[in-house]
């Protein structure tokens, strides 16, 4: 009797090295770490074998200190001769110093780079790529912490302070800590399907993924880091009021100031004018409804309370570099063909 159909099917592992050196964020190693394995988990129950091979690799094999009690044992150690199919550098929270106390990795990157299939920088992680001369002429992301510095060590890459993760042909950068597993998901997406991702997220109770594009800085995040209670107030009635036709003058007199005061006080508190923030507001709303819904363009336009499809194709275009259409194409969750 044949016994094969019980048998896992014969999986081609993918190799991935995450790349540690003293001092990374432990954060940033055990979420990808993570996703892997339990996409690798879900595989199994589907009959298959394994889909990543992960390795923790270094300078040197041994134990790892993190930037936390915990510590890693590196199985591996870099060499040119034995490339994985993905390197994934993780992130320092001193990340200059990493770089010369570990410059060794930035010259492995710079050797491997032309032949490596898929090479990953997760949030500060990126100065490493940055050193060895990968990310020139790309487009790339890190912290926002560290965002200007890299901009202005490295002016030959575009940096994009307020990305989720951006990929650059075999290139991926990710802003910070748990971003990783935002690109993790990404990358199992990328490989083995939609429906796979969509299962190790749940397992790990989180996002299938949010789209690389997506700011770092939500609305409602930056109305959480707001210290005064009006202002704070304020954001909360914007976002239940995009609807309307939001004026300084209007804003000040709710705000109980006037509208020179207001405006300054506004831009001090959150970082932007009010019409940025509206902007930002109407912006976020319209990436959900292009994600989670099939909605025409002009009825996206008209829910995220942009004037017109016209307006909103003009604000994504100045975000993200791309339009609405091409934006639900990427990063629709809903599993149906992008509407025009």
């Amino acid at each position: 009797m044949n016994d094969s159909s019980t048998k896992p099917a014969i999986t081609v592992a993918i190799t991935v090295d995450i790349v540690v050196y003293p001092g990374f964020k432990a954060m940033e190693a055990i979420g990808p770490m993570s996703v892997f394995e339990y996409a690798n988990l879900h595989l199994q129950r589907r009959g298959k074998g394994p889909g990543y091979d992960v390795r923790i690799a270094s300078c040197q094999s041994g134990p790892v200190r993190s930037d936390t009690l915990m510590s890693l044992d590196a199985t591996k150690t870099l060499s040119p001769l034995a490339l994985p199919d993905n390197a994934i550098i993780v992130g320092s929270r001193h990340i200059q110093d990493a770089l010369v106390d570990s410059a060794a990795i930035t010259d492995w990157i710079a050797a491997v780079a032309p032949r490596i299939q898929r090479l990953t920088a997760l949030c500060s992680g990126a100065f490493f790529l940055a050193a060895a001369g990968v990310l020139n002429g790309r487009r790339a992301t890190t912290h926002w912490s560290v965002a200007e510095r890299l901009k202005a060590e490295y002016p030959a890459i575009e940096v994009d302070a307020d990305a989720i993760f951006i990929r650059s042909d075999n290139v991926w950068t990710s802003a910070g800590v748990t971003a990783g597993i935002d690109l993790a998901l990404a990358l199992v997406e990328e490989d083995y399907g939609r429906d796979l991702a969509l299962e190790v997220a749940t397992e790990m109770v989180v996002y299938l993924k949010r789209p690389g594009g997506q700011s770092q800085f939500s609305s409602h995040l930056l109305s959480e880091r707001t210290t005064r209670p009006n202002i704070r107030a304020l954001q909360n009635w914007i976002l239940d009021n995009l609807h309307e036709r939001l004026s300084v003058a209007q804003l000040a007199q709710k705000a109980m100031m006037s509208e020179r005061h207001f405006a300054r006080v506004f831009q001090q508190e959150v970082g932007l004018s009010t019409q940025e923030f509206i902007e930002m507001c109407r912006f976020e709303r319209a990436t959900q409804l292009l994600a989670e819904l099939a909605l025409p363009l002009k009825a996206v336009a008209a829910r995220a309370c942009f004037s017109d499809e016209a307006h909103m194709r003009r604000v994504f275009m100045k975000k993200l570099g791309i339009t609405p259409k091409v934006y639900r194409e990427r990063f629709a969750t809903t599993g149906i063909d992008a509407l025009l």
